[in-house]
């Protein structure tokens, strides 16, 4: 394959049954050879909004590039994550992540693919709003 200009997808909005509130992707790299599986997305949070909880079966990164995220795991924690700043799940964690009630945030997302694309995430049960609403920290 030749060096390419590759034409922007289209912004799509998330699924209500797998994101509460209103979330938005742009998908950025996704695997175009055999061999590849990287997948990198801009994904961005209105105010509230997060993801149900999920996990990646070669775990995920995110990095932050604007507004504060939230990232809970099964163990009650909920980091803040600030812009700049790098937050990685390792395969099979079931964690969410999304904004602040106050503001907008955005992340990048970076992921493998599953040997089978379909099992790159499994995603699971809505957050509950207890679980959301924890005190978050700066522990990681």
């Amino acid at each position: 394959m030749a060096h390419a200009i590759l034409p922007k997808a289209p912004t799509a909005k998330n699924p209500p049954e797998q994101f509460t509130g209103d979330v938005w992707v742009d998908p950025i790299a996704y695997p175009r050879e055999e061999g590849q599986g990287m997948i990198v997305a801009r994904v961005r949070f209105a105010p509230g909004a997060h993801t149900a909880w999920h996990s990646h079966a070669k775990g995920q990164t995110l990095h932050v590039t604007s507004g504060i995220a939230l990232f809970g795991t099964r163990d009650g924690a909920v980091l803040e994550v600030r812009p700049g700043e790098t937050v990685y799940c390792p395969a099979g964690e079931e964690h969410w992540h999304g904004a602040t009630p106050e503001d907008f945030m955005e992340h990048l997302a970076m992921l493998e693919n599953a040997d089978d694309p379909a099992q790159t995430t499994t995603w699971l049960e809505h957050v509950a709003e207890g679980d959301y609403h924890r005190p978050g920290g700066r522990n990681s």
